[in-house]
């Protein structure tokens, strides 16, 4: 069947301007010039040098376990990627959304067993008010399109004000999260994913996946567009 979005609106690629291939903003050469996130932690997903089996976990990860199962990131947060991240994160671009959230479906539908629903990692009501939108909730709103699962909005919150976690240290970082998210009793959901932009030291979904866990969540997803090296 004939798209007719497409013939009306043909895609055009955001990061070069020409022409975009199989319904996406972004060209062929484009595409095959992201940065790509292989080898990784099966926990973490976090790069690795030596060689490893598909099911690796990383020493971090080994010593200091997470409080989320598995982490898929298709990719590195860098160059093309990053660019894609900042527009949506600080100037509501849209487009970068639809583009890295479909990139994501894409990579998921390969590689993850889906979820009984989607978390968008929550913000505060006052970075909320501040921003006017959650880029998080933006690249799941693409996700539950494409794999057609359940958004759910309501189940967890950000009860804490956080300082952002730009220049703060791993241990900075995870003592600025701990304990800032709360779970509605109602939550019954066994197997989730968390969705963000992007993971840094994992500080932020961590202490999301502690607070689910305790609301009786069994497993864990966490699902990110990028991982920061």
């Amino acid at each position: 069947m004939v798209n007719l979005d497409s013939l009306i609106f043909p895609s055009q690629c955001i990061l070069c301007g020409d022409k975009g291939v199989e319904n996406r903003d972004l060209c062929a050469a484009c595409y095959l010039e992201l940065p790509r996130n292989s080898p990784r932690c099966y926990r973490c997903a976090s790069d690795f040098d030596a060689p490893h089996s598909q099911t690796a976990i990383c020493p971090t990860c080994l010593k200091n376990s997470p409080a989320f199962d598995e982490t898929f990131a298709p990719f590195v947060h860098h160059r093309a990627i990053r660019y894609l991240i900042l527009q949506l994160k600080f100037h509501r671009h849209y487009p970068s959304a639809r583009l890295l959230g479909g990139l994501l479906a894409d990579y998921l539908q390969k590689t993850a067993e889906l979820p009984d629903c989607i978390i968008p990692v929550p913000l505060h009501k006052n970075r909320y008010r501040e921003r006017g939108f959650n880029q998080s909730i933006e690249i799941a709103r693409v996700l539950a399109k494409k794999l057609q699962l359940p958004l759910d909005l309501n189940s967890c919150s950000r009860h804490r004000d956080t300082a952002h976690q730009v220049g703060l240290t791993g241990e900075e970082r995870n003592n600025n999260m701990r304990n800032a998210f709360s779970v509605s009793p109602k939550f019954k959901a066994q197997h989730v994913a968390l969705v963000d932009d992007v993971m840094t030291t994992g500080s932020t979904v961590h202490d999301l996946a502690m607070a689910l866990k305790t609301a009786g969540c069994h497993r864990i997803q966490v699902w990110v567009c990028a991982k920061a090296q």
